[in-house]
């Protein structure tokens, strides 16, 4: 069993590991709710490497052969090398083989990383109603919508931006979404699009929703194809919490609903780089960004109902900074929010996949995501395949 493996090599694990390996092991097992916030901590509070591996390894054998497997495989997907100096590629092709190996390898056609079913009634099982629940994919209708501005009247061309779109939509349909496809559209037709969208009534089926929104922008605004500057053809992302909150689109009410904005917000730089700025007055060579210039509380019977829930915001940059776009590779934020849902989205709630994308970019300064407006009041787990 997993549990008396992590035993046998429970004293040459807290040899080898080093702080890195037990940070991303500690994520990890947070992740799934194997370990608590407070169980983190305590490994945490302790200076010594060699101390946070023995309470790691000794919390995780305790609480059985499941946890322990996941364990073992967190860890060969972190560090081979280890996993394999300890023997534990040897335990895993032996026993259990079948198990872990489709929790490691197995994939969807275009490479994102499927939930096994034992996982997926683990979580159903273990997290119950804190986490929103998945419709039968025989009876729910997901849609979702993509509104990419590529050419414009007068402003520069968005070169790469045909790649986000290819690429998002093949993301979104693999995770189960039907997909529809808006280009080059001007502000008053990004709020009409945005309003007959929330009007289909398949959401009432539907389990969650994604809008993605890409187009050059300035801060809180995104460009119509007509815009000339900050005061003409300008959509404020606002009307899109407007359009989808509970009073305007019932259908979704207590429903996830992902909204994903590849634009600038201003012109500041993150990150100093040499020959690349592409802002709404120029193009750059190899890498491009898409600037633009006291209550009384009462009891009654009526039922209350938030305005606004149940949504989460990833936007590409922070407030007033540029962000980044390849002519050939598409956006930076794009390709890393796509390979990091590909990679995590199997085991992971959608807050810790949006985490650790920001993780990519802390350790990479050309521009660093930000969540806005999360209201999520459960955990969103994607649950490829499934």
């Amino acid at each position: 069993m997993a549990d008396k493996k992590l035993g046998e090599v429970r004293t040459e694990f807290i040899k080898r590991v080093n702080k890195t390996i037990i940070k991303q092991l500690l994520d990890e097992l947070l992740c799934v709710g194997i370990m608590s916030d407070e169980e983190v901590e305590e490994v945490n509070v302790t200076d010594k490497t060699q101390d946070q591996a023995r309470i790691l390894i000794d919390n995780v054998r305790k609480k059985g052969p499941e946890a322990s497997r996941r364990f073992i495989v967190f860890l060969l997907d972190r560090n081979a090398f280890l996993a394999e100096q300890l023997d534990l590629q040897a335990f895993t092709a032996v026993g259990q083989s079948t198990e872990v190996k489709i929790s490691v390898e197995e994939e969807s056609k275009n490479g994102i990383k499927l939930c096994p079913q034992n996982l997926f009634q683990q979580i159903q099982t273990s997290e119950g109603t804190e986490i929103y629940p998945i419709n039968d994919p025989k009876t729910r209708t997901r849609l979702a919508l993509i509104i990419c501005n590529i050419k414009f009247n007068h402003l520069a061309y968005r070169q790469g931006a045909e790649v986000d779109l290819e690429q998002m939509k093949l993301l979104l349909e693999d995770l189960g979404y039907n997909v529809k496809i808006e280009r080059n559209l001007s502000s008053e037709d990004i709020t009409t699009c945005l309003k007959n969208f929330a009007a289909r009534e398949e959401h009432k089926a539907s389990d969650g929703m994604f809008v993605v929104l890409m187009s050059h922008g300035l801060q809180d605004v995104i460009c119509g194809v007509h815009s000339k500057g900050e005061h003409s053809d300008i959509f404020s992302i606002h009307t899109v919490f407007s359009i989808f909150n509970n009073k305007n689109c019932q259908a979704l009410r207590r429903k996830p609903k992902v909204v994903i904005i590849q634009a600038c917000r201003g012109e500041q730089r993150g990150y100093m780089v040499e020959n690349v700025e592409d802002s709404a007055a120029s193009a750059g060579a190899s890498l491009q960004s898409d600037s633009h210039i006291t209550m009384q509380l009462q009891t009654d019977a009526i039922k209350k109902v938030h305005v606004e829930s149940d949504f989460i915001c990833l936007y590409s940059t922070t407030p007033d900074h540029v962000s980044w776009r390849h002519p050939e590779t598409g956006s930076l934020f794009i390709k890393q929010l796509i390979d990091t849902i590909k990679k995590h989205a199997w085991d992971c709630n959608l807050e810790e996949v949006f985490r650790k994308v920001l993780q990519h970019f802390a350790n990479n300064p050309c521009q660093m995501p930000s969540k806005d407006r999360t209201t999520l009041t459960k955990k969103f787990y994607l649950f490829p395949g499934h």
